[in-house]
């Protein structure tokens, strides 16, 4: 081993133990192992950032974008009502459901065609007041299995086919993908469908808005007396003495009731206010500002809704701008209007202090607010609302153009005409050209994390590759192997991708695992297309944990979903993969 393939390796070994930690975000992780190939000597200077202009980078922004624009079209509507006909069969909704994310995420983000049927498939748990858990895992692996089939189903994908093109000077194509991909699917969303779902355990009832919390026990009334220090002031001098831990969900003066009042609402003598916070904030809140308690009174979620002001569910989506950041930082309240009163994690309702906890991905947040902007607002603030009770996210658009737009970029992909990168920028392009999208979206719609993972990791990748490390490695695997047949290396190659892509991100597998299986390939003198093909679907299988994939964990929490639980169906479903996947790769490549 020379002293380039020991530096690499442990940049390799070294980043692959920052991701399994979790300490730093995948992206900084991948930004540390670029910095350290390059202060190396690994990487030229002049090469060091050249991930970033990578067709794979570029094909994966572009496919974003035009996933967005697909999200705005208002596409589900259409679909919602022809669910309802399925109401009471249970194995056909899920069927249903689980199928057409899987189709939708075969052309779009995985994140995106799981956010597109996630509110919808809740309004139907509600409707039936069926467990969530039952439909929601589906859904994430559904959007898993689906981004198998095409190209740009998902970024694994897009990197292996970027890889062969170094390899061979010809990429994958648009449906080299489909033969396997598909008949894995297939496979996969039967099982989900009949099998799998039966695994779950029944948790998170399907609920009316603000009954998944028991916000009552956290709700007082309390009286402005004549001697208060309070009388003239603004609310906001109330919220500066409960330290952010109190919200102030309404004001009653007299006959009238303002919910969710504005911070510069003036006390006066005898206001009522109805206070939301944990017993020991609201006590020291009461005493501080001379409050007066009033009796017993219950106060319901019906007291805090109105034609105005409404009281909503959602959950935190990956890449929300609130990620990693509290209620007290971004200022709620002050800046959006927002009363933040409950928060679920992991199915656990967490009452104390919450405005000072920081938000994580599948965080399932009760809010208070106006009804009338509360779509803008949970699209601000990157947060995906739990049912479809009169909210949208982003503005419905002509369905058809966009379609239109979408299906010419992956004809001039398939045909050859353009390559992928070009075919959907220049329909990311159009769409913002044809008003069909707003250039504000398009940058919104770019996960940005994603995009410094691939484009940090990508020379990351190179240089595993220039110091012939994935040599050493693919010569260890193969003598590990030892005499083992074709199909048994298959398997062992999608298997280690699966682990590996269950603890770090898929896209960070692919990088990392394709100049491996290439590597083995060429050590056992056979094609490097069925190794590969084995990396593209073993990365993307990410069933075992929550922290794989963004979709996992963007369920996690609305449907109380445990750490432990993704294995139930996910080792049934991941060895299925397995068994169907080989034998589909022997016959076609």
């Amino acid at each position: 081993m020379t002293l380039d393939q020991a530096i690499i390796l442990g940049v390799l070994f070294g980043s692959l133990g920052c991701f399994i930690w979790g300490r730093w975000r995948y992206d900084v992780v991948a930004l540390m192992a670029l910095l350290l190939v390059a202060v190396t000597g690994l990487v030229p200077a002049n090469q060091v950032f050249s991930g970033f202009g990578h067709p794979a980078v570029i094909t994966v922004a572009a496919v974003l974008v035009i996933s967005q624009a697909l999200t705005n079209s208002g596409v589900v509507d259409e679909i919602g009502k022809k669910l309802s006909l399925l109401q009471g069969r249970r194995v056909m909704q899920i069927a249903a459901l689980t199928g057409l994310v899987a189709s939708c995420s075969a052309f779009m983000n995985n994140i995106g065609a799981l956010a597109l049927f996630m509110p919808l498939a809740l309004q139907l748990c509600q409707q039936e007041n069926r467990p969530t858990s039952e439909v929601l895992m589906p859904l994430s692996f559904g959007s898993l299995l689906g981004g198998l089939v095409t190209l740009i189903g998902t970024p694994p994908n897009v990197i292996i086919a970027n890889y062969r093109q170094e390899l061979t000077g010809e990429p994958f194509g648009m449906f080299a993908f489909t033969p396997v991909g598909l008949g894995v699917a297939l496979v996969g969303v039967a099982f989900i469908s009949l099998i799998g779902w039966r695994l779950l355990p029944n948790r998170g009832m399907g609920a009316k808005p603000g009954t998944l919390f028991d916000i009552t026990a956290y709700i007082t009334e309390a009286r402005v007396p004549e001697k208060s220090k309070l009388v003239g002031k603004e609310l906001r001098e109330v919220e500066n003495l409960g330290k952010g831990d109190v919200s102030i969900l309404a004001l009653v003066r007299g006959n009238r009731r303002l919910l969710a009042p504005g911070p510069f609402e003036s006390l006066r003598v005898d206001d009522l206010l109805i206070l939301e916070g944990h017993s020991d904030a609201l006590k020291a809140l009461v005493i501080a500002a001379g409050l007066e308690m009033v009796g017993d009174k219950t106060v319901t979620a019906e007291d805090l809704n109105s034609e105005r002001v409404g009281i909503f569910e959602a959950v935190v989506r990956p890449g929300s701008r609130i990620e990693g950041r509290s209620a007290a930082q971004i200022q709620l309240h002050e800046r959006f209007g927002v009363n933040l009163m409950a928060l679920s994690r992991q199915g656990e309702s967490m009452r104390q202090r919450i405005s000072r906890i920081p938000f994580q991905v599948g965080d399932v947040l009760l809010l208070q607010g106006e009804t009338k902007t509360m779509a803008a607002t949970l699209n601000l603030l990157g947060c995906l609302p739990l049912a479809q009770r009169k909210i949208r996210l982003g503005q419905p658009q002509n369905l058809k153009p966009t379609v239109y737009v979408f299906a010419a970029a992956i004809l001039l992909t398939a045909l050859g005409l353009l390559p992928a990168q070009l075919a959907f920028t220049a329909g990311a392009i159009t769409l913002i050209l044809t008003n069909l999208m707003s250039l504000r979206e398009a940058y919104a719609s770019i996960d940005g994390p994603i995009i410094v993972l691939l484009g940090a990791m990508i020379p990351v990748g190179q240089a595993l590759d220039n110091t012939r490390a994935t040599s050493l490695l693919a010569a260890g695997l193969a003598a590990i192997a030892g005499g083992l047949p074709d199909w048994a290396m298959i398997a062992m190659l999608m298997v280690t991708a699966m682990a590996l892509s269950d603890v770090i991100n898929n896209a960070a597998t692919a990088v990392i695992m394709a100049p491996i299986a290439a590597g083995v390939a060429n050590a056992l003198q056979h094609p490097v297309d069925p190794f590969l093909m084995a990396v593209a679907i073993g990365s993307s299988c990410t069933f075992m944990t929550p922290i794989g994939h963004q979709s996992n964990a963007l369920v996690m929490g609305p449907g109380g979903y445990a750490f432990g639980d993704y294995w139930r169906m996910g080792l049934p479903l991941g060895i299925l993969v397995v068994i169907t996947a080989t034998p589909l790769i022997l016959l076609f490549w």
